[in-house]
Formats: structure tokens, sequence, C-alpha cells
């Protein structure tokens, strides 16, 4: 013990080390103090959801999260959802899906779900045609090419064969999301999933002016607030929103019961920003299967 509090010592008296030193328990004093003040914020590992006390009612969807071909979670709690309120018809509607190799849906469609995939980038959309045209040519997937708007959303999908009760419908086109959802009032899917943005916590109710595109600020999409209120004036439960801060998950009020937490506002499931919890970023192609597909075949 002696031998290493003299080590310490002469190791501390290196010039700039013990400005370092101190500055690290500074950082971790900071830390300590901010997960005391917001400990839910602190919260960067699937590992530490799993054992904070936040998330220990049974009813939160975080602990069903896993990702096999979403960007996050979003495929276990997708799963989860389904799990609890059934899926009649399996058939799923996503806008804004890249390439197809990560997005909300690819999962349900490798199970036997048959679907629509709106997007409008054009090589996103010859590369969805090239790696899933067994899907395109059984008729299992239906792809709408072409950007989307509020003033026309409603009749592509309506042109394209979209029935008016699917059992998903996921929106992500980053600046436009709240519009187009606010453009589909037909539309009665079972469940809803969308981006939102976390910039804006509550009660702060935010959207970003229509017409317009997204420019890389914070200044994109609506905030949960904003789009708790759309929900619930469509007839639909904020049940949760994924831990990275990214997805609202809604589902329409006459399957939501007793199945999820109450009360169903944002106040209650917002998440903040984690942007890289929960394994953000794309996955190699056709990556190991998960085998939790439970709610899903």
């Amino acid at each position: 013990m002696a031998l290493r509090d003299s080590i310490k010592k002469i190791y501390h008296s290196i010039p700039g080390v013990r400005e370092l030193c101190q500055l690290r328990e500074l950082v971790l004093q900071l830390k300590a103090e901010l997960a005391a003040q917001r400990p839910y914020e602190m919260i960067a590992t699937e590992d530490a959801l799993r054992t904070h006390p936040r998330f220990g009612d049974q009813r939160r969807l975080h602990r069903a999260g896993f990702r096999t071909c979403s960007q996050n979670l979003e495929d276990g709690m997708i799963a989860e959802i389904f799990r609890r309120v059934g899926t009649p018809t399996r058939t799923f509607v996503e806008i804004g899906v890249g390439d197809g190799l990560e997005n909300n849906t690819r999962l349900l469609l490798l199970t036997g779900w048959r679907g629509w995939w709106c997007e409008g980038g054009v090589s996103e959309v010859a590369a969805i045609r090239k790696s899933h045209s067994r899907e395109l040519a059984e008729g299992q997937l239906v792809v709408c090419a072409g950007m989307l708007d509020a003033t026309g959303v409603a009749s592509a999908l309506a042109a394209a064969g979209v029935p008016a009760e699917p059992d998903l419908l996921s929106i992500d086109v980053d600046y436009a999301t709240y519009h187009l959802w606010a453009a589909l009032p037909s539309l009665r899917p079972r469940v809803v999933v969308v981006e939102y943005n976390a910039s804006f916590p509550p009660p702060i109710d935010w959207v970003a002016p229509a017409g317009g595109t997204w420019d890389g600020s914070m200044l994109f999409g609506a905030s949960l607030v904003a789009f708790e209120r759309l929900g619930r004036e469509r007839g639909y439960a904020l049940v949760g929103c994924d831990i990275t801060g990214i997805n609202a998950f809604f589902v329409r009020k006459d399957l939501v019961g007793d199945k999820f937490l109450l009360p169903h506002d944002a106040a209650t499931h917002f998440e903040p920003p984690r942007y890289g919890a929960g394994g953000h970023g794309r996955r190699p192609q056709d990556a190991a299967m998960t085998p939790r597909l439970s709610g899903l075949a």
C-alpha cells in the first residue's frame, strides 16, 4: 500500500497529469449530479435500461426492444405492441424506407407480412427493386416511388391499393412526418409509428412549418406533445417512445384497454435525445436474425 501511494504521488506530480486528474474528478462529479437530478436521461445502454426503476412497469415497451432490421430497438417494440393488440391483416405501410435494408417494417416483410413501401430517393428505390425482386414479383411488397407531400399522400396510397385499416403505419421522412400523418384522416391503422423531435420536450407543442425541407438543423418534424395532440384528435393513444428519443408509438384507442402504461401522454412517455443508444446505425445486410419473433409470425 505504501508503494502504491508513493507511485501515485510521483505520478500526480508530473506536470499536466495533476490537472487532468482534477478534470476527470470534476467530470465524474458533474455526471453524478446530473444523474441525481435527471436520472433516466443518463441511461445509454440496453443493460442499464433493463435495470433502471423508470422502466420497471411491465406495461412499458422498452424491455421488449430488440433490433434486427430496424435502426434501433423498434423491431422488438413493434412486436410487443402487436402481441398485445393482435394482427388480423398482417399488412403494413411505411413512408420513408431508405434502400429497404434498415427500416421499421423489413422484419415484418421477412416474417410473411404484406405491405407498401413509399420512398422518394431514386437510388434507394432502385436498390429496393434489386434486393426485394422476389417479394415485388409475388405481390407481397408494393413500392410507391416518388416524393410524397401532404397534398398528395392520401391519393397516392389509395392509387397503390393501400387498405383503409392496415395493421401498421410507419412514417419517417425527417421534416414532414407530422404533416403526412395529418393528411391521412381516413387511414385507420391499428398502430402508428412516427419519428418525433426530442429537442422539444413536454410541454412544448411545436410543429415545423408545412412545405419546408430539412436543413440538417434541430428544426424538423414535431414535438411529442404535438404528435400526442394529433393522435388524440384521430382517436389514437400514445403508448410509448423508444429509448433513443426518436420514435413514438400510438395504438388506436379501441384496442388499448389496460394493455399499456397510463396516462397516455407525452409527459409520461417522453424520452430525450440519446442518439447512439440502442444500436443506432446500419447493420450488415442480412445480419443474423434474432430468435425473438413472437408477435410477428
